[in-house]
């Protein structure tokens, strides 16, 4: 492997140990990202946040322009623009002071092992303790439910109560899902949210989705990342979305139909939890022996002559 401190630079001069943080949101892209859940997420972060640039990267060693040509503007006789694209590491502050990374950019098409070397590089530097992302993957759910999630870390304790949705799956690799796995490998704490999005919105903007994915870093970070922007985002997202599915007969009884199988299924765990807790609350075998003693010895005749009279007697029971 190339040496992977060359495929970065800070840009400060700052001393590392001025710089930490605890925590690290990772937003790279991938194959998917349903509802474009993650490109909401950061554009909110870095639009209502101070931040500043702490490292960029070497894109020309890590993309494809080809794969994915970066858009050029061309005006009447000539080109006046590049959207030039870039990945940049971010020290962003939250609305209490508290500082975090943000690692935002397109996902790397080549080098994974040497990216993911340099990050965790970058954290060691920096002295961050925890790695988190999110992103959206399309699911059979409608957007009329309340939205649901994945969770996945490097150890089960990160994501305490968490109720599995999926056995053993194989799933096309990523470089962020790679970077859980290989973070992991070396003792980093990371932890994941894919969001469940509509299969019918993966190719729209779903601010609902986002707002989802904020709430749960918030949630297991403490930052204080305020969310009434992109609320209000979701908002406008949810009124296009009611009035197309409203405009369109056939979209209407695709929702409707996934609402029927969402609500039964809920119905079914329901069930499951409540004879789970059922069950949790019958008494063991000592239990029911134990109350069983107690009550025929309270039965005893209070006659002596009574007691040990042959098989039907106290003591045969005993």
């Amino acid at each position: 492997m190339q040496d992977p401190r060359e495929l970065y630079q800070l840009e400060t001069d700052t001393h590392a140990s001025a710089l930490g943080a605890h925590t690290m949101v990772v937003s790279l892209g991938g194959l998917i990202d349903a509802g474009n859940t993650q490109q909401l997420l950061t554009a909110h972060l870095l639009g209502s946040l101070e931040h500043t640039v702490v490292a960029s990267f070497d894109v020309d060693q890590l993309l494809d322009y080809r794969g994915r040509r970066p858009v050029m503007t061309f005006d009447r006789d000539r080109f006046t623009e590049y959207a030039d694209p870039a990945l940049l590491l971010y020290r962003m502050t939250d609305a209490e002071g508290t500082p975090f990374y943000l690692l935002a950019g397109p996902e790397p098409d080549y080098q994974w092992e040497r990216m993911i070397e340099a990050i965790r590089q970058l954290i060691r530097r920096l002295g961050v303790q925890l790695v988190v992302s999110a992103q959206g993957i399309p699911m059979g759910v409608p957007h009329t439910r309340p939205i649901g999630m994945t969770r996945f870390a490097s150890k089960s304790s990160l994501i305490p109560e968490n109720e599995a949705l999926f056995g053993s799956v194989q799933v096309p690799g990523s470089l962020d899902s790679l970077m859980h796995l290989r973070l992991g490998e070396s003792g980093v704490d990371t932890v994941g949210f894919a969001i469940h999005v509509p299969h019918y919105l993966a190719q729209m903007d779903f601010g609902d989705a986002a707002v989802e994915a904020l709430k749960a870093i918030s949630g297991l970070t403490g930052l204080d990342i305020p969310a009434h922007e992109l609320a209000a985002l979701a908002g406008l997202h949810r009124a296009e979305i009611t009035k197309q599915v409203d405009e369109n007969d056939e979209v209407g009884e695709v929702v409707h139909g996934l609402e029927e199988q969402y609500d039964a299924f809920t119905e079914g765990l329901k069930r499951q939890n409540l004879l789970a807790t059922e069950m949790a609350q019958l008494p063991s075998a000592d239990e029911i022996g134990a109350e069983l003693e107690k009550f025929l010895r309270e039965e005893e005749p209070d006659d002596a002559e009574d007691r040990g009279k042959g098989p039907e007697g106290p003591d045969f029971l005993r």
